[in-house]
């Protein structure tokens, strides 16, 4: 396996918040933070900001930043608008991020361009991170240099003088363990930093003047880049001692971890761990929430809309079984989100990921993709959104492409939702490993789709070796894991609830709507199929009836579905107008109002072969299109054309498949 690795320790929790990028207020300074990939940028930024950050696109761009507010100073009474730039190992551009990286700190003009940058660097691996420090040395910039994982180095023999580091840069070092929350030292330096007028900012320039002159084109580049070469070796020179490290646990791990055969059975066990965990230690939290909505929310609602004299049933009907039925239905599911956001977080933290990445290289290369596509796929399982964005870490436009494309068919935690309710109406007892195969059969989709591409339209697609930080294994820290858990969980709600909450109401609208005479509209009386949405479902139905769920209840939160796979959820408790199977304690789950009309309908649409038709539903819904948010980033990142070509694939992909697995389920099911 042509993969090769280097150890550092994990520092790299990303940012998962959602909302606008806002521009920072007038006056307030703007720092940029950059620094290598794994060298701890990330999880110092999420330490320096905690819950005041958001990510958005930057004005102008399609690249997505992490941007927050940090308070700085001895007192901390100044605020730092300080942005979370992509990791870079210099500015040297080989993706769009590391392009964006350049142009703002480099091309942009002076006046446009950060009041100080804080470059974070890896004491474990320092040659390769100062690199970057000498590139934006050559800048009238203040400069903080922000010292991680010293921890790691020293386990390795490497011993550096922060002090004899500073002077030989000639600008301000500060130590840091943001995993501990050692930052006192850098707010304060900062705060000191920014106090200087920048007419004293004197550019350190590893470059001499001279370095170069007479040279023009390719030879002034090779010289620089020599200059900056021999500047980093002798600053390491003067800061650096080493001697010789004892072979350390982590290698021990990674015998077992990164074997061949071991390590692929290591990462399937971790998530079947993880959705066992998910699926019943969940269980009993949403069945406390189900019952808060069922009972005294929506005996709340009614008293007061009795005193404020809102008599009229349809807009009852609404609030009642429409927003708090179906929205409470959905956030039922939080706890269940926030333990499968809280697992993967521990698992990154522990330094695990990382290693999934190096077993994961070899299926990489075989699709024709480069191991760090992993990482956009990996973060497809939380949400594609993000993901889609995440491509751009890949350096070639084709691979970039093609993992933008596949990247629809991770199942996101959106659809988890949807799993775990038909599981525990159709398999309680067994409803984590359920989930567990669904996500095989997600990177089963994968491989055969990447395959598929290689083999059909892009037969020279190359791949590259895997360069990779292997983090130290190490106790996942509570405060790190419980932040990056919120910060998902936080972009989950924001983006499902406003989805939710604008189905519902269309969802409620459709099925107040009657299309046959001797109906008013909003008439309590009104069958459901006789609504606007029964019309539009059982049209679709037909489509479905090879699969064995082809009913307009089964039909019509597909439908909904293409917006957002949370509505599906919502949608049947619209459709179904009962309770929730997850409001029951786990043993009256089967027996609940919504678990018998589940049962009931996939029953009469299948003939009999209710399971079979159930295994066909739950593929179909993994493999067609996500939602809209998935298609409006695919148009942002790889245009019109091919965002459509997708969705065809995934839909009559998803089509072939669940009548296959109907049919083929149905002879011994």
């Amino acid at each position: 396996m042509n993969t090769h690795t280097t150890r550092a320790k994990n520092h790299g929790a990303s940012c998962h918040g959602s909302g606008g990028l806002a521009p920072a207020p007038p006056g307030t300074p703007v720092v940029a933070l950059v620094g290598a990939p794994n060298a701890g940028k990330s999880t110092l930024f999420n330490a320096l900001t905690g819950a005041r950050a958001v990510m958005g696109n930057w004005p102008g761009t399609t690249v997505e930043v992490c941007r927050g507010r940090w308070r700085t100073g001895t007192t901390k009474n100044r605020t730092v608008d300080i942005i979370d730039f992509p990791g870079a190992y210099s500015l040297d551009p080989m993706s769009p991020d590391e392009e964006f990286t350049r142009a703002k700190l480099i091309e942009d003009p002076v006046d446009e361009r950060p009041d100080a940058v804080l470059v974070v660097v890896d004491a474990a691996n320092l040659a390769r991170c100062l690199y970057l420090v000498a590139q934006i040395a050559e800048e009238p910039y203040r400069i903080v240099v922000a010292l991680t994982k010293l921890d790691v180095a020293a386990s390795r023999g490497i011993s550096v003088d922060v002090e004899a580091l500073s002077l030989a840069m000639g600008v301000k070092v500060v130590a840091v363990d943001p995993r501990r929350n050692e930052l006192s030292d850098l707010t304060d330096t900062v705060a000191l930093e920014l106090e200087r007028s920048s007419c004293c900012v004197t550019p350190v320039r590893p470059v001499a003047t001279g370095d170069g002159a007479g040279k023009n084109g390719e030879d002034a580049d090779f010289a620089r880049e020599d200059a900056r070469f021999a500047w980093v070796d002798e600053v390491c020179r003067k800061a650096v001692t080493s001697s010789p490290a004892a072979n350390s646990m982590s290698d021990r791990i990674d015998r077992v971890v990164l074997h061949p055969v071991a390590g692929p059975l290591v990462f399937l066990a971790a998530m079947w761990l993880v959705f066992q965990i998910t699926t019943t230690v969940a269980s009993p939290l949403q069945d406390r929430l189900g019952k808060l909505f069922d009972g005294p929310v929506t005996d709340g609602a009614r008293r007061i809309m009795d005193a404020v004299g809102l008599t009229w049933e349809p807009l009852r009907g609404l609030v009642t079984e429409g927003l708090i039925g179906g929205v409470g239905m959905v956030l039922t599911f939080v706890p269940l989100m926030a333990l499968m956001f809280l697992c993967l977080a521990v698992l990154e933290d522990s330094g695990y990921m990382a290693r999934a990445a190096v077993v994961a290289d070899r299926l990489m290369r075989a699709i024709g993709l480069p191991g760090k596509a992993f990482i956009p796929l990996i973060v497809g399982f939380g949400c594609n959104v993000p993901a889609i964005s995440a491509t751009r870490v890949l350096g070639s436009a084709r691979q970039r492409l093609v993992a933008c494309l596949l990247v629809p068919f991770t199942s996101c935690s959106a659809r988890l939702t949807v799993y775990v309710m038909v599981a525990s109406v159709f398999f309680p007892e067994h409803s984590g490993t359920v989930v567990f195969v669904m996500y095989l059969i997600s990177i089963g989709l994968v491989v055969l789709t990447g395959l598929g591409l290689r083999t059909m339209v892009w037969r020279t697609l190359g791949s590259e070796p895997l360069v990779i930080d292997l983090p130290v294994y190490q106790l996942p820290g509570p405060r790190l894991a419980l932040s990056v858990m919120w910060m998902r969980l936080k972009g989950f709600l924001h983006t499902a609830g406003r989805i939710i909450v604008a189905t519902v109401i269309v969802v409620w609208a459709l099925q107040s709507t009657p299309v046959v005479g001797g109906y008013g509209f909003g008439d309590e009386d009104l069958p459901p199929q006789d609504s606007a949405y029964g019309a539009v479902s059982s049209a679709m139905a037909p489509v479905f009836e090879p699969a064995g769920f082809g009913t307009w209840s089964l039909t019509g939160p597909l439908i909904t579905g293409f917006v957002a796979k949370e509505a599906v959820i919502s949608s049947w408790a619209q459709t179904y107008a009962v309770d929730d199977p997850t409001d029951a304690d786990p043993e009256e789950q089967a027996e609940s109002p919504l678990a018998a009309a589940i049962r009931v309908d996939f029953a009469g649409a299948s003939g009999g072969h209710a399971l079979a038709a159930v295994w066909a539903f739950m593929i179909f819904l993994l493999a067609y299109t996500p939602c809209v948010a998935t298609l409006a980033a695919q148009r942002r990142e790889i245009g019109l054309w091919w965002t459509v070509v997708g969705m065809v694939v995934q839909l009559t992909g998803a089509w072939a498949l669940a009548v296959l697995v109907f049919n083929a389920l149905k002879l011994v099911l």
